[in-house]
């Protein structure tokens, strides 16, 4: 399934040598699914955090700067979209929306994706695993140049100020983060009550179209995935990307973009959970290395997955 014409993306992410995170997981399903990637990578680290050791470099903005600075005087900054997640640097971030309004005003159809990674909740509680001085920065300067956002439940309920305890809070949570200019907004999971049972995750979408004649139209969808019993890293850059490349392929029908996101989500998941537990072997808890995500022997699923979670347009 080819774009069209060619369409490009500029990730800006983690790098890790090995195992998949940031730009390790968005990279490949986007090639794979017909975009062309620029990575810049914010960080080099040998694998992700979630291992007992780690080591590498980080990117700051002064650097990040100077990148962007090499392909606009080759005149090579044009995009298409520009997808962006995890950052623990308030300059660095603010360095990416500069760059992201200069490249709007190149094109004023490009699209940014962003997830606003902040925190997420463990038991019912929230807790915020970058500075706290991250949250205005996302609020006031990231999101309102955003035109596709993908937090989780906390991060919907930190850059709102507003707390979620039911389906009909959480679609008026979706609405104030349109007004603050996202057209898309999707909360990637949250621990409501799904219809299907305890076993499913939530995730809820909505998608605001502003028609010719300034009337909106609003799209919201809900979808229950099967929870899976691992702790992965790498899924919400992974969903962000796929999210990215079906609402590319089905602009205006949210439903489906989802489906597909969602469905390659949990091919991905399953391969990944099986082959980790045959390789930790009986009784045992795959570690983070058996865990690391099977994105290369699921190039089939992301590049045409088989509908496997349905959405149910609310």
């Amino acid at each position: 399934m080819e774009p069209e014409r060619e369409c490009r993306v500029l990730s800006i992410q983690s790098h890790v040598v090995r195992g998949y995170v940031g730009n390790k997981a968005a990279t490949f399903p986007l090639q794979v699914l017909g975009f062309e990637v620029d990575t810049v990578n914010s960080v080099q680290f040998s694998n992700h955090t979630g291992y007992a050791h780690w080591k590498g470099q980080v990117l700051n903005s002064d650097e990040l700067h100077e990148l962007y600075e090499g392909l606009k005087l080759n005149k090579v900054n044009q995009y298409d979209y520009v997808l962006t997640g995890y950052t623990r640097d308030t300059s660095f971030l603010e360095m990416v929306v500069d760059i992201v309004q200069e490249l709007k005003q190149q094109n004023s159809d490009l699209v940014y994706v962003c997830d606003p990674v902040m925190g997420d909740k463990w038991n019912g509680e929230g807790s915020m695993y970058v500075p706290k001085d991250l949250l205005p920065v996302y609020r006031d300067k990231v999101v309102p140049v955003a035109d596709i956002i993908t937090p989780n439940q906390f991060e919907a309920e930190l850059l709102t100020g507003r707390k979620i305890h039911t389906e009909k809070e959480a679609l008026e949570v979706m609405d104030m983060l349109h007004a603050m200019g996202p057209e898309t907004v999707v909360i990637t999971s949250s621990d409501l009550q799904a219809p299907l049972g305890n076993d499913y995750l939530i995730a809820l979408g909505s998608h605001r179209k502003t028609k010719a004649d300034g009337t909106k139209i609003t799209q919201r969808i809900r979808v229950e995935s099967p929870k899976v019993d691992a702790v992965f890293v790498g899924t919400g850059d992974l969903f962000a990307a796929m999210l990215l490349a079906w609402t590319h392929k089905h602009p205006n029908n949210l439903k489906v973009a989802c489906e597909k996101t969602v469905s390659a989500m949990q091919h991905v998941l399953q391969r990944t959970i099986k082959s980790a537990k045959a390789q930790a072997g009986e009784g045992n808890k795959p570690n983070s290395a058996q865990l690391e995500l099977r994105m290369v022997q699921s190039r089939k699923d992301i590049e045409n997955p088989e509908i496997i979670v349905k959405a149910t347009v609310l």
